[in-house]
């Protein structure tokens, strides 16, 4: 099974691209939810997630729809050595607790920056995630070019993860877009390609800013079935957000699977 969906849903500069003109925002989560099957969580990177929060975003959506949850930034980027990430670990859990009772939780995304380099406690603090995250479904997205071998994989493997496709400007210093499964769930995030503004940019958007033609999204349809064949479900999600594009790019490849078969 394969889920496409989008990195984010509160965009207020989706109206009028999805979201119809003059849409309040308390209403996007329901209008989205009618068209696609689940929904990356980001803004759990920037603040730990409240149960209360996560609660009421779940009765917002139909059955069968999945939430898959970015870890904070104090679980991949700031990392205390001590007993802070303990701690940190436990109010995540605590915060997505109600997504995991009511079984619309699709899996926790850990995403480690570039600067996060396979080196041995690195490798061994990739190992513990999935006793500290309890055995919740985990995938994890490297952006290091370092990370893209075969004893990464294996090590996911070992360790009960899942891998993070990704496709991201073709610049030597990032990963390679393949298409590999760890586990029962394959992941893929669409980040789009502007390789100009990757490292170079005013604001953060503008790293993402890209619409992918048909053509880029056709590459991927033969490598989305080989992992649809291996796990249980996965996730598609679409990271250039800027201007709607993410939506309007997730609506494309649904449209192409549905044509493939």
């Amino acid at each position: 099974m394969i889920l496409v969906g989008t990195a984010g849903f509160s965009y207020s500069d989706w109206r009028g691209v999805f979201y119809p003109e003059g849409m309040h925002e308390r209403e996007f989560l329901a209008y989205y939810s009618r068209e696609f099957p689940f929904v990356e969580l980001d803004f759990t990177y920037y603040t730990q997630p409240s149960p209360r929060t996560l609660a009421a975003m779940a009765k917002k959506v139909p059955d069968g729809f999945k939430f898959c949850v970015k870890a904070h930034k104090t679980m991949t980027h700031e990392i205390d050595d001590g007993q802070g990430v303990k701690k940190e670990f436990e109010t995540f859990l605590e915060g997505i607790s109600p997504l995991v009772q009511s079984g619309r939780l699709g899996c926790v995304l850990a995403q480690f920056p570039w600067s996060f380099k396979p080196f041995a406690e690195n490798r061994e603090y990739v190992a513990s995630l999935k006793e500290r995250l309890r055995g919740l479904p985990t995938v994890v997205e490297f952006r290091n070019r370092a990370w893209a071998q075969e004893d990464t994989f294996e090590l996911l493997r070992r360790s009960g993860l899942g891998f993070c496709c990704v496709d991201e400007p073709r610049l030597p210093s990032l990963f390679p877009p393949v298409a590999v499964a760890t586990g029962p769930i394959g992941y893929v995030r669409f980040h789009g390609r502007n390789a100009e503004k990757w490292f170079k940019h005013d604001k953060a958007w503008e790293r993402y800013d890209y619409m992918y033609s048909e053509e880029e999204l056709l590459e991927w349809i033969p490598k989305l079935r080989d992992m649809e064949a291996k796990t249980k479900e996965t996730y598609v999600a679409y990271n250039n957000c800027h201007r709607g594009q993410a939506a309007l790019n997730a609506r494309m490849l649904q449209e192409l699977l549905f044509k493939s078969g």
